[in-house]
């Protein structure tokens, strides 16, 4: 059994927690393994997986990143990951084993960090030097304004220094490159209006602006930080699925068999692969019969009998039986590191998208200089060379065009949508996504796992007679295939007769008897049955005819109001599934899709979507498992279900928090309405420099009057992102 996915707010940030915010890189100890979780979902799921995997002989430390869905865990060198999985499976959590060396830094959330301790700075300074300009501003005159001017000047540069680190950082960065980034303007403007205040109180000025300079730290501050958080999410999808490959292999070697790693395998090497255990490398079946779940990498809901002469590939998952295979490829030649790199090309493409508030600043910040030089050229020539006052002006200049209502303008939205979407069950993870999302005109759905929940219900058991249904019960629960598990699952609270004589038949099914009576679970042929069109298996007891025991995938609640939605906006609805023809067929028809299409692999799937896009479509891509993932990648938008693999989820922009699918239409109405909201931003930002630049290089506006103007704007900017609230 697995658990439900809630949206409860525990799920995503479980704050109460300060260990859930990283897996340390290296615990102590002999060994690390790293599990993925994609079912852990609650506070309540940390302790039950710590406190199961700690029960387990030789694990001294385990450790769950609930954000990440992943545990560390510390054990002895003959604890394997394979035994930990069976731990998790037995108190119903999926798990997968991670490659450790290939998650990288991933995990840290130093930069974030950094940003709020920035900010937190910037704010106590802001309002502490705004106290005592109000002082200055009720009348306070020589030596008692010097004062406060000082004081402001020794809180304000430390202040500026530190807090506006990242834009220095920035500028520095883009002048090294000969360009002009947002972070140039953005830093002459805060060394400029320091360096004057710090004139003006040298000479007794009556005005400085320290004031000013740190409010724009703290406000800017604020806009990269909101950008940073709608970022924080997304990580590396090529990386993910590189970590998915299984770190080590049993090598038979002479007749005995050694763990190696993957990367020590090499074509006709032989591996054995035990039942439970993923395929290591691409190869041949060479001895023994099992059966494998391929729906991660295909997205077929029947597991695959497999025999001597049968291709697999890496990333399967042997069911039944243990296996001998002949190698033909693994490591960076195997399908799954293929499929990586197809991951990988789509993100990249998808990354040369560029924002609006990227085009608006590639124009933006040229103007800025050429204004404040302007500015200061004009006013020096008409001052008769008064340096001070020609200064004044041009800072005054820089501060108002400062864009930091630009730099709002779509983090502020992006939040605001993110809050009104997450309370919908959707979590935004990239900052273009509403744009793109937007933008779209054809959904592309995949079936298993995403309009489907993936997992296979006994159609009518419970109608069965009671004897039947207890044998069937008692046969099921002694294999591990799909099939017989939802058997399980839908006998629970049932007494299984006892049974003799119970196996398991590699790639067949479970036979046993009771008395002198047969019995069998399992395929069609092997009980001499003609298999039929749709997904079963067959009950035979003693000498009485077959019993067929037909399976459904339920529909995910919210598929049909969500595929009719779509179509009611005027999208086009496509179904994309590696199942065969005739399922996805009959699940078209019940959802009204006219398109689809079966039998599709990953790079079909990418193929196809790529197909689209070179037609001018803008897809939106919405699936869940590895087969989805270079389709997700390659997609002009995409959504996954939270229960997807991480992979999945990492190749995705948004990602569903329930069960329900009806919030995908949800997300397409909301990023039409936010993108209306990013445009009104900017307007309202072009609008305040049409007036406000103006007035400043006239010389009607001071450095102080230029901050509390750009404070304005940058407010109203953030109040108009709020009415998507």
């Amino acid at each position: 059994m697995t658990t439900a996915i809630s949206a409860c707010p525990a799920c995503i940030a479980a704050p109460a927690a300060e260990r859930l915010a990283s897996v340390p890189d290296a615990p102590a100890g002999p060994a690390r393994l790293v599990l993925s979780l994609p079912t852990a979902h609650c506070a309540a799921c940390i302790s039950d997986v710590e406190r199961a995997l700690l029960a387990h002989p030789g694990v001294s430390a385990a450790r769950v990143n609930l954000s990440l869905r992943r545990v560390a865990v510390e054990a002895a060198p003959a604890v394997t990951a394979p035994e930990l999985v069976t731990v998790l499976a037995g108190i119903g959590y999926e798990a997968h084993e991670l490659d450790p060396d290939a998650l990288r830094m991933t995990e840290t959330d130093r930069r974030g960090r950094d940003l709020l301790m920035r900010i937190g700075i910037a704010g106590f300074a802001m309002m502490n030097i705004m106290l005592l300009s109000v002082a200055v501003w009720s009348g306070a005159e020589d030596a008692t304004r010097d004062m406060f001017h000082w004081i402001s000047a020794a809180i304000a540069l430390p202040t500026v220094a530190f807090a506006g680190q990242p834009f220095f950082a920035g500028a520095l960065a883009a002048l090294k490159a000969r360009r002009l980034g947002m972070d140039v303007p953005i830093s002459l403007g805060l060394i400029l209006a320091s360096a004057m205040s710090l004139f003006e109180t040298i000479n007794h000025g009556h005005h400085v602006f320290f004031d000013g300079a740190v409010m724009l730290s703290f406000f800017l501050l604020t806009g990269r930080y909101l950008e940073y958080r709608s970022r924080a999410a997304a990580r590396s999808a090529a990386e993910e699925l590189a970590a998915l490959e299984v770190p080590r292999a049993h090598l038979l070697r002479d007749g005995a068999e050694v763990e190696v790693p993957i990367a020590d395998l090499r074509p006709g090497d032989l591996v054995r692969v035990r039942p439970g255990q993923r395929m290591p490398c691409d190869g041949r079946v060479a001895t023994g019969a099992s059966e494998l779940d391929r729906s991660l990498l295909t997205g077929e809901t029947l597991p695959v009998a497999v025999a001597p002469g049968a291709v697999v590939s890496a990333g399967e998952v042997n069911l039944t039986g243990p296996l001998e295979v002949s190698v033909t490829a693994a490591g960076r030649d195997s399908s799954l590191n293929r499929m990586a790199g197809l991951v990988a090309i789509a993100e990249s493409a998808r990354n040369r998208y560029t924002s609006l508030a990227d085009r608006m600043a590639r124009g933006y910040a040229p103007v800025v200089h050429i204004l404040s030089a302007g500015a200061f050229a004009g006013w020096l020539w008409i001052s008769g060379g008064d340096v001070r006052l020609a200064l004044n002006v041009a800072v005054a200049v820089l501060i108002i065009t400062c864009p930091c209502a630009l730099a709002l303008a779509v983090p502020a939205v992006v939040t605001a949508a993110s809050g009104r979407l997450f309370r919908r069950g959707l979590l935004i993870k990239n900052p273009t996504a509403l744009e793109r999302l937007a933008e779209i005109d054809t959904v592309v759905f995949d079936k298993t796992g995403t309009l489907t929940l993936g997992t296979p219900e006994p159609e009518g058991f419970a109608a069965l007679p009671l004897a039947t249904r207890q044998v069937a019960a008692a046969l099921a629960g002694a294999s591990s295939h799909p099939l017989a598990r939802a058997i399980a699952q839908a006998a629970e609270g049932l007494e299984p007769v006892a049974v003799e004589d119970l196996r398991e038949v590699a790639g067949q099914g479970v036979e046993g008897r009771i008395g002198d009576s047969r019995l069998r679970l399992g395929r069609a042929e092997w009980l001499g049955v003609a298999p039929g069109a749709r997904t079963a298996t067959w009950l035979r007891i003693g000498a009485a005819a077959p019993v067929e025991i037909a399976f459904t995938d339920r529909l995910r609640p919210g598929a049909a109001e969500a595929v009719a939605g779509l179509k009611a906006q005027g999208k086009r609805v496509e179904l994309v599934s590696g199942d065969v023809a005739p399922a996805v067929a009959a699940l078209a028809a019940k959802l009204g899709i006219a398109d689809w299409l079966a039998g599709q692999r990953p790079e079909d799937k990418a193929a196809h979507l790529q197909a689209l896009a070179s037609a001018g479509a803008r897809v939106l891509m919405v699936g869940d498992g590895l087969n989805d993932t270079a389709a997700l990648a390659a997609a002009h938008a995409s959504i996954s279900p939270a229960s997807a693999l991480d992979a999945a989820r990492a190749a995705s922009d948004i990602v569903l928090l329930g069960t329900d699918l009806a919030p995908v239409e949800q997300a397409v109405k909301t990023a039409v309405v936010a993108r209306a909201r990013i445009k009104q931003n900017f307007a309202i930002s072009l609008g305040y420099n049409a007036i406000a630049v103006p007035l400043a290089l006239v010389g009607m506006a001071t450095p102080l009057a230029a901050a509390v103007a750009m404070s304005l704007s940058s407010l109203s900017v953030s109040l108009n992102a709020l009415r998507l609230r």
